[in-house]
């Protein structure tokens, strides 16, 4: 039987959440923005769904901006900050092993005339911090590094970037779409400035995502998509309410134990000769194995019919090694032997 093993890339909607959504697709689908009692209704219920989210990282209700998922967070987060620079430009620091979206949205910046700095990773993955502070300049505006790396597992110090960035006065945002309700935040803790998430991650719909903006009601982000004033300006558009009811019942509902199907991996795992990439700090439900011969994966696969990935899901499009291997030194037969395996996530 072919299993799917690729909760990285993708989480199926929930029942809860699926049940959650239901009366405001077909019953109350008001605009929330309206002034008549159904809008009200609805404005009521997308508010219940930002507090979930707060709550989930310590933060107030009026600092999460509803987005279509971590890609558009992110280059709200990044763009946002940038644009209020178009005068003098300025120095972003990022990571070499950052989701796609955030590489890119840096290269565009790049070609405004912004100046990037690509902080590469140690060998298991790790973004020293060490590397991060002797990276900022007079003119650093923002730093923008992933919590949980997409591909390797590998969790970030980012309590340490938080701390550099704010004994340097510079905004800190982290792309937290694979450890949001996965692993703890507290975005005071961590002295996180902004940080973008994602539904479809965490049992939620496609489609819908947010980001967490400290003190968003006095930001001074340049909004991508303007519009009548929604989410504080800084983001336009009608609020999809069932998208959002259901980010926030799935923030609500996480779970909070392992599944069969990771038991069923951890006993018969080691019939395989390979390497686990990522270092030590990893989230337990995103491998990245290394098998020692083309003969291993051929006979992994034959008596396994899982769907897996190699890289992440941004990388399956193209035949090249993935960004985030290479840069962790793999070479290109080592690469096309490495695969993810990542199993249904829960809160550890």
């Amino acid at each position: 039987m072919i299993k799917y093993y690729d909760y990285a890339a993708s989480t199926p909607i929930s029942e809860e959440v699926s049940l959650a959504m239901k009366p405001w697709e077909q019953q109350n689908f008001a605009n929330p923005s309206a002034s008549h009692q159904a809008a009200i209704d609805a404005s009521e219920a997308i508010q219940l769904a930002r507090e979930k989210i707060a709550d989930e990282i310590g933060a107030m209700p009026s600092e999460i901006v509803f987005t279509s998922g971590a890609s558009e967070s992110n280059n709200l987060a990044i763009k946002g900050i940038a644009f209020n620079h178009l005068d003098k430009k300025g120095h972003i620091i990022t990571s070499s092993i950052e989701h796609k979206c955030v590489l890119n949205a840096c290269s565009f910046l790049e070609t405004l005339g912004f100046e990037i700095t690509y902080v590469s990773p140690n060998s298991d993955g790790v973004i020293e911090s060490s590397f991060v502070k002797n990276a900022i300049k007079e003119n650093t505006i923002l730093i923008s590094i992933h919590h949980i790396n997409n591909e390797l597992g590998t969790i970030q110090p980012i309590e340490e970037f938080g701390a550099i960035a704010f004994e340097h006065n510079i905004p800190f945002h982290t792309d937290a779409a694979q450890s949001f309700c996965k692993v703890q935040i507290d975005v005071d803790d961590m002295d996180i400035d902004m940080l973008s998430l994602s539904g479809h991650k965490i049992y939620g719909p496609k489609g819908i995502g947010a980001l967490y903006i400290r003190d968003a009601r006095d930001s001074e982000l340049v909004p991508l998509i303007h519009g009548g004033g929604q989410e504080h300006g800084l983001r336009g558009g009608t609020s999809p309410t069932p998208l959002i009811v259901g980010l926030g019942c799935a923030v609500e509902t996480f779970p909070s134990h392992k599944s069969e199907q990771h038991r069923i991996f951890d006993e018969l795992i080691n019939e395989f000769d390979f390497k686990r990439n990522g270092g030590e700090h990893l989230l337990s439900t995103t491998w990245n194995i290394t098998f020692s011969s083309d003969e291993e994966v051929k006979r992994f696969f034959s008596k396994h019919k899982w769907l897996v990935s190699q890289g992440s899901a941004c990388n399956a499009m193209t035949n090249t090694p993935s960004h985030v291997l290479t840069a962790i030194g793999l070479d290109e037969n080592q690469a096309r032997r490495t695969y993810r395996i990542s199993f249904p996530p829960y809160r550890g």
